[in-house]
């Protein structure tokens, strides 16, 4: 029954992962959703920043708190080691669910793509944001990284082996995909309005912060990692990065 337990738990996790991850889209994109971040404003500017700020930075510090090898060791401690990937990826779900809740949308143009191209190419450049996350998850094996693939092997009584430290095709062209893939979601936009261009700028920032941690925890776990921090570009491509190496080299999977 433990076995069984963990099991759907850790799919119980995912689920709310997916269901997140899938409004997200909406969230972001104004599409569909009910509340998106461009819905009516209905509260004063100064009160909808602090609120947006503060909503902002549970997230950043949810996430990235979580992360980090000594919470881990003491997270651990309270709940099964088999399952704290799938609560990080649950407590995660919750932060962005807290957000898509309590956010308060702020009004004004920034920027307005009016030409039916410009348009398009935005919307393309989102689209391709999105795309970029997901086959970033699968290059470093999508089901290890939310949780599901340590669920399963405990669930059939196997041993659960640490993923080697390898560098898939996408991770040749730069260290942080995932994070590149989040910035085009961010910025891709035909209409900036204020409450956006807060919602990117406090997630950019998040993200270069958030990558300093993850880079210095990647050296800690494995040394390998600084040779690869200096031949491959953090987010920007250079032309030498789609040069296969010589030798094999090695890439961290993130948070």
């Amino acid at each position: 029954m433990k076995r069984l337990s963990v099991l759907l738990y850790g799919i119980s996790c995912y689920a709310v992962f997916f269901a997140t991850f899938l409004y997200a889209i909406g969230f972001i994109g104004n599409l569909i959703v009910p509340k998106s971040i461009d819905s009516v404003p209905e509260a004063p500017l100064g009160t909808a920043l602090v609120v947006n700020l503060l909503l902002l930075g549970v997230f950043a510090v949810q996430h990235s708190l979580m992360a980090r090898p000594f919470f881990k060791r003491a997270w651990t401690r309270i709940i099964p080691a088999v399952s704290e990937r799938s609560t990080y990826v649950l407590f995660s779900s919750l932060a962005l669910i807290l957000l898509f809740v309590f956010w308060e949308p702020m009004g004004g143009v920034i920027w307005s793509l009016e030409a039916p191209w410009a348009r398009a190419t935005a919307y393309g450049a989102f689209a391709f944001g999105w795309l970029l996350v997901f086959v970033s998850t699968c290059a470093i094996n999508h089901f290890d990284l939310f949780g599901l693939r340590q669920s399963w092997l405990y669930f059939r009584g196997r041993e659960i082996t640490p993923l080697k430290f390898v560098q898939p095709w996408i991770y040749r062209v730069v260290r942080h995909p995932l994070y590149v893939g989040w910035f085009f979601v961010m910025w891709a936009t035909p209409t900036m309005t204020v409450a956006h261009l807060v919602f990117a700028l406090g997630s950019s920032l998040y993200m270069l912060i958030a990558i300093q941690f993850e880079e210095r925890d990647l050296i800690d776990a494995h040394p390998e990692y600084s040779e690869y921090r200096r031949r491959v570009p953090m987010l920007i491509p250079s032309l030498k990065s789609f040069v296969k190496p010589k030798q094999t080299s090695t890439v961290g999977a993130g948070q």
